[in-house]
């Protein structure tokens, strides 16, 4: 169990990371300063190589695996989905028109937004007596008593009640109403954040650190570790991204580098180790989730393990940070001035 827990994670922090709808991935580079889908295509740099390590590890440990899986419990699912729901191809169709949205580089709250709409207009369509279940005034009819349905279970949620267990679990889910307390804890982040920025408690601990960081390599370190701590310390991955963030875009600026690689920096370390973290958000919620103690998984969550390691030795190397182009213009300009000065000086001189 251990095992498939930390290939669950792996598997799942993959595609959050690489996903325009994720809060996180929309996060970092908010607070480093640069654009989603530019931090996006920068990240592919550490997790198409680490994703493909931890890929080939898992298929090594399956294949030494000597575990039999039966068909019998996935026909009694099919069976239960088949009888409570209607089915179809035609159901993909508002997830397609979401990926054609996120293909198309449309922003996070549209797509989201058209999605969950066409998600409603499609269950008063095809699923009219699950929508019902919602309604309970007999007196509506027609188009208001599946208006309603719908609303009631986006905002308040979903219970599922086809007589399978395994299947009520699953998609019983909470609505809009049940992400406050992730809109809490964003909140909460960024007034922590900003209080901390104004009150020039960000800027004494940054100088601290970054005395003793003179390369690009020790900057890219010490964000990396300083997300990591946040995650230890403050227990939750959004202050572990907002923090860092404040504390070192204008050093990542001073020196000449893009803000996407600060913002690669963040979600490899503030993203990626808090479900590594047994009192961290993530961390509880994966344990109970997976009915697998963190300490337990988390040696096997190839994935989160590699990602700020790699990031540290592309820090060192120099490898995938791109600096400020403004800089590297400049300092030609410079460099040129110079050259040019040099035969000029020597011809007044002779």
């Amino acid at each position: 169990m251990p095992i498939v827990a930390g290939a669950i994670i792996s598997g799942a922090y993959f595609g959050d990371k690489l996903s325009p709808l994720s809060d996180t991935t929309n996060l970092a580079p908010a607070m480093a300063g640069t654009d989603l889908f530019t931090h996006i295509r920068h990240m592919l740099w550490t997790t198409v190589p680490t994703i493909s390590i931890s890929l080939v590890i898992f298929t090594i440990l399956g294949l030494r695996a000597e575990t039999r899986v039966s068909g019998e419990g996935l026909q009694e699912v099919m069976a239960a989905l088949s009888s409570s729901f209607d089915i179809g191809l035609h159901l993909l169709i508002p997830p397609g028109i979401v990926l054609l949205l996120v293909m198309r580089k449309t922003p996070a709250f549209p797509a989201l937004l058209i999605g969950a709409l066409l998600g409603g207009v499609f269950a008063c369509l095809f699923q009219q007596r699950v929508v019902l279940q919602f309604v309970d005034q007999p007196e509506l009819g027609g188009f208001l008593a599946l208006l309603k349905g719908s609303w009631t279970a986006l905002f308040a949620g979903y219970t599922s009640s086809t007589g399978n267990a395994q299947i009520d679990e699953l998609l019983t889910r909470g609505g809009m109403q049940s992400m406050l307390d992730t809109v809490w804890l964003i909140l909460s982040a960024m007034v922590f954040g900003g209080v901390m920025e104004k009150t020039g408690m960000l800027q004494v601990i940054a100088e601290s650190i970054l005395s003793r960081s003179r390369s690009t390599g020790s900057l890219v370190l010490s964000t990396l570790a300083t997300s990591i701590g946040m995650n230890i310390i403050a227990s939750d991955q959004y202050i572990a991204i907002v923090v860092p963030g404040r504390m070192y875009r204008a050093e990542f600026r001073k020196r000449g580098l893009k803000a996407k690689n600060l913002s690669r920096c963040l979600e490899d370390a503030g993203t990626l180790t808090s479900p590594l973290v047994p009192w961290n958000t993530c961390g509880a919620f994966m344990a109970q989730t997976l009915s697998v103690a963190t300490l337990s998984y988390w040696p096997f969550c190839f994935f989160n393990l590699m990602n700020p390691v790699l990031s540290a030795i592309y820090g060192f190397t120099g490898f995938t940070i791109e600096p400020i182009e403004d800089v590297l213009r400049s300092t030609v300009h410079v460099s040129r001035s110079t050259v040019n000065r040099q035969p000029s000086t020597f011809n007044r001189n002779q």
